[in-house]
């Protein structure tokens, strides 16, 4: 069965009969878990396999046997001999065992987003407008789909951002969906072909994962393939740019620059404090567009200016008015744990940006505050710091560690930022936050920034980042004479 339903894979669809494949998932997360619920209503025999076996995974686990889906969990025996076709959580390197056994076997293997793009609705489906890059997905992913919304149109932000792509497509009723991609989503991308797609930038990261940044690079690149209209990229950043000169895109297909100096042809830019399109005008050799006002940016730095003009690329790709960008971007509401002011303590700020989970990313978010005590560390997932370290050393006032990999840092400050006063908390209980935030605030004075953006992971002390975000907060509001920014 499995070699010869493995050969006309390429042609299946929503409507195809799924009763003659025999499918594994690999990986009862929020994807596996909506994936198996998919192909079991289109018919397919579905086994579920995961290495764990926790609450979670036993909860989803007892929901999906009940509808007779095989379930196999602390599964560590390799891929189930009747596999017609292999669907991976991004949670897998490509090097897993599991999936070269599949690709040995010659047993096809797809991404959550190859499945997705599959079952669209032949009759309706939605239009995907496509965000990755190594920091500003989310928020770009949610600027964009708040200017969907001012446009009219029915919308949602899905994929990597926590809403399942696959629930999107099967049950709801869009017009054009903001996807969200991580660089783990990508190397089993097949034939995924947005209307316009998205690449903000590229650093360090993942590289555990990858094996090298070149592999990383290469995953992040795949995005790009097959756009039909637009592929955006960072003018600033050279790889981005390389990446969009080498896209295999549809005939037609233009490349949109984005900047945050003066835009040049087909680019979208700031001048005197304005946003502007010389991409999407008829006139753009020698006119310009208003599409909003940097004020209109919130939280307002420098990378989230950057954010918008990305999301406004997109949106502009898909026909959306200039009034409609601008107020997306006044009724965009910022996501949780992305440089959040929490409140104050005696002249000191305490802002929560415990999204800032690679080095770039920290190193961005350092760029937006003069003087900072810095509370960073975790898992550091193979990056190292001393770029970070060397570009922030003169707005440190003083670090806080904490974490499994914070002698990594530690390393990078003692080489490029000796003078910098460095303090480790050792537990790696959740409850070191606490102490964390203390330490810090015993380093900080009037006028300066308390900021969590650990440029690690935070799977060694913490649930995710948002409970880490949750626990710098609650760590800050126990402090005496605390005043939260809502002014309580």
């Amino acid at each position: 069965m499995g070699s010869f339903v493995s050969r006309s894979a390429d042609q299946l669809q929503r409507s195809s009969d799924w009763s003659q494949w025999s499918v594994t998932v690999a990986g009862l997360g929020v994807a596996g878990y909506s994936c198996a619920d998919a192909l079991m209503q289109l018919g397919a025999r579905v086994t579920v396999i995961d290495s764990g076996s926790g609450e979670r995974q036993q909860k989803r686990a007892e929901i999906l046997r009940e509808l007779e889906v095989t379930v196999l969990l602390d599964h560590q025996t390799g891929l189930p001999a009747a596999t017609d076709l292999l669907v991976v959580s991004p949670g897998l390197p490509p090097s897993h065992p599991l999936i070269r056994e599949a690709l040995e076997r010659g047993v096809p293997v797809w991404g959550e987003l190859e499945l997705a793009w599959r079952l669209r609705d032949p009759d309706g489906a939605a239009a995907w407008l496509c965000v990755t890059g190594t920091n500003g997905k989310t928020t770009t992913t949610l600027m964009l789909e708040s200017m969907l919304r001012a446009a009219g149109y029915r919308t949602c932000a899905a994929g990597n951002i926590g809403l399942s792509l696959v629930d999107v497509v099967m049950h709801d009723d869009m017009e054009v969906i903001a996807v969200e991609v991580g660089a783990p989503q990508l190397p089993f991308v097949h034939s995924v072909s947005p209307v316009a797609s998205a690449c903000l930038n590229i650093a360090d990261d993942h590289i555990d994962h990858f094996g090298s940044l070149e592999a990383y690079v290469a995953a992040k690149a795949r995005l790009f393939d097959r756009t039909q209209d637009a592929i955006v990229y960072n003018e600033q950043d050279p790889t981005t740019r390389a990446m969009a000169e080498e896209a295999d895109v549809i005939d037609g297909c233009r490349a949109i620059g984005f900047t945050l100096g003066a835009p040049g042809l087909s680019m979208l830019g700031v001048v005197d404090d304005l946003l502007i399109d010389r991409a999407f005008i008829e006139d753009r050799a020698t006119t310009a567009q208003e599409l909003a006002t940097v004020a209109d940016v919130r939280p307002l730095a420098p990378h989230n200016v950057a954010n918008a003009l990305a999301a406004a690329a997109l949106a502009r790709a898909f026909g959306v008015p200039p009034s409609a960008v601008r107020d997306g971007l006044r009724a965009f509401e910022p996501a949780e744990h992305r440089i959040c002011l929490v409140g104050s303590v005696n002249g000191v700020d305490y802002v929560d940006d415990s999204k800032a989970t690679n080095a770039h990313a920290a190193q961005t978010s350092l760029g937006a505050y003069e003087s900072i005590v810095w509370i960073a560390g975790g898992l550091a997932k193979g990056q190292e710091f001393d770029d970070l370290v060397q570009a922030s050393a003169q707005q440190l006032r003083g670090v806080v560690l904490i974490g499994t990999d914070r002698a990594r840092i530690a390393g990078a400050l003692a080489r490029h930022a000796p003078d910098v006063p460095v303090i480790e908390v050792a537990s790696t209980e959740t409850g070191a936050m606490v102490q964390a935030v203390e330490a810090a605030t015993g380093l900080a004075q009037p006028g300066d920034t308390v900021l969590l953006a650990p440029g690690c992971a935070s799977w060694d002390m913490f649930t995710d980042y948002t409970d880490r975000g949750r626990q710098f907060a609650s760590a800050a509001q126990g402090l005496s004479g605390f005043v939260s920014s809502a002014g309580e």
